[in-house]
């Protein structure tokens, strides 16, 4: 039997509707890849010992696909799950706010103006002592 054959048998056995339907119903991806194998063990020795060098490379590279659509899958899953923790926190802020606005307004521009005040005078005092070491000097 030819490899394309052999490829094209494999892939109907593999229906992704089923797969799907086999992870829905609780199968774990470990027992339904060993059921395909099982089932389809004689075609997929026939399969490797056709396969050459350059396919065992496209094998490689069509895995390196298959992982890096793995991790852009998960990635948008945990993007959405990111911005729904994200909105969920906006929101559960704003149902906070406004006891605490007008206390924390006063709070902060309180702050900002004494630390100015602060800042100045510290400066303008050590200013002032540097000057006259000096002049005493």
């Amino acid at each position: 039997m030819s490899i394309s054959k052999i490829l094209n048998s494999l892939e109907k056995s593999w229906e992704r509707e089923d797969i799907l339907l086999n992870l829905k119903n609780g199968y774990g991806t470990d027992e339904i890849v060993n059921e395909f194998l099982l089932k389809n063990e004689n075609q997929i020795k026939e399969l490797n010992s056709l396969l050459r060098p350059e396919d065992i490379d496209l094998l490689n590279q069509v895995e390196q696909l298959s992982t890096c659509e793995s991790k852009l899958i998960n990635e948008i899953k945990n993007l959405n799950y990111l911005e729904k923790n994200e909105n969920h926190h906006i929101l559960n802020q704003k149902k906070i706010e406004p006891f605490n606005t007008v206390s924390f307004n006063k709070i902060s521009s309180f702050m900002i103006n004494w630390s100015n005040k602060f800042v100045v005078i510290a400066l303008l005092t050590i200013s002032a002592i540097a000057l006259s070491k000096q002049a005493w000097a």
